[in-house]
């Protein structure tokens, strides 16, 4: 890349977006970079709307300063296809929009590394996700086992939920989100397999039923619709996926208190409070066991980290093809860095040689 390439303004607010940095804070870290040299929080924000051309030394400023590549800063984003299109999030109702921006940035930049990583290693594959129309008489729940169904889910509990998504065609990626209010988030490209983008922080045991109801998500969810109401059915869809109603109905009967919702737990990988939530749904308790066993969680702190582990899954299918790049094709972590456009130090950090070997 010659000193004359310019930076691409959307780019530029994705790469810093990603970094969950301010303009003020890209324009203090750039001065420090420079040497103390005047970089203004105007001047970055006149770059990324496109009312200046950053280039040369202040573009390379830049790009320490956001830590990626120069490259990546260049990138023409319509060749490339960058952009957010339509975004699905478990997300609680507290997460500020800034947040919600590096989220989507980061699963944008995600989209790209992702998109490197296949060709490089010449992986293509079919994959078996689609639409399912849901309405009066087709429910999320219909949904839920029709996909069950089609993917040879045995009865009871689903085990190796992420392995499940991956053998379908879904490309599922861990990253620290830098938040705590958002569990995962999917896109679906047209043309592309649906790209799920997993919170490193978020719990295990509610890491599941989020996984779950970014299925739901994909599945019924072709445009965006009335939030309440999507979320509705999204939980719907991870309800009866992961808890099929013919089989832990039974399961739910009888003793109801919270040493038999720890059991319940260690048995179906979701949370109490979900277990607790299914067997109102389903009609095995009443509204009034539903808010004395809540209340106890509250009081016990269980809302916030209940007891009990679930075990935490991790995606195999990246890993898998990135070990093969390094031991069959003989790339470096510099070279995977400039298919991927990182800097090395973090290709050896989420890409790291031979993570993969044990995992096909």
């Amino acid at each position: 890349m010659g000193e004359q390439a310019a930076g691409q303004p959307t780019m530029l607010v994705l790469t810093r977006e990603s970094r969950g940095m301010t303009q003020a804070e890209v324009a203090a870290r750039m001065k420090e970079l420079g040497g103390g040299a005047a970089v203004s929080q105007g001047y970055v924000s006149k770059a990324e709307a496109g009312r200046l051309v950053i280039a040369g030394d202040r573009l390379n400023l830049f790009a320490r300063a956001v830590h990626y590549p120069v490259s990546v800063l260049c990138a023409d984003p319509d060749v490339h296809g960058v952009g957010v299109g339509l975004v699905h999030h478990r997300k609680k109702a507290s997460l500020g929009g800034p947040a919600l921006r590096r989220v989507h940035a980061e699963l944008a930049l995600s989209r790209l590394q992702v998109r490197a990583l296949l060709t490089a290693a010449q992986h293509v594959r079919e994959h078996r996700f689609r639409r399912i129309e849901i309405d009066d008489f087709n429910t999320p729940i219909d949904a839920a086992i029709e996909v069950r169904k089609e993917w040879g889910i045995p009865g009871g509990p689903v085990r190796g939920l992420l392995r499940l998504i991956e053998n379908a065609g879904g490309l599922v990626l861990v990253r620290d989100l830098g938040t705590q209010e958002l569990d995962a988030v999917t896109q679906w490209t047209e043309g592309e397999a649906p790209l799920f983008l997993l919170n490193a922080d978020a719990p295990a045991d509610r890491f599941r039923f989020s996984l779950a109801h970014e299925l739901g998500h994909l599945f019924l969810h072709p445009e965006p619709g009335p939030t309440a109401t999507q979320e509705r059915q999204a939980d719907e869809f991870a309800s009866e996926f992961l808890m099929p109603a013919v089989d832990v109905r039974t399961e739910l009967k009888g003793r109801f208190d919270l040493n038999r919702l720890l059991d319940l737990k260690h048995r179906w990988e979701v949370s109490m409070a979900a277990i607790a939530r299914r067997a109102l749904t389903l009609g095995v308790i009443s509204d009034w066991q539903y808010r004395n066993v809540m209340v106890e969680m509250s009081a016990l702190g269980y809302r916030t980290q209940e007891p009990g582990s679930v075990e935490r899954e991790d995606p195999c299918l990246m890993r898998y093809l990135v070990d093969q790049l390094y031991t069959e094709q003989g790339h470096t972590a510099n070279t995977i860095a400039d298919l991927v456009g990182l800097l090395p130090d973090e290709v050896e950090l989420l890409y790291p040689a031979g993570a993969g070997t044990a995992t096909r």
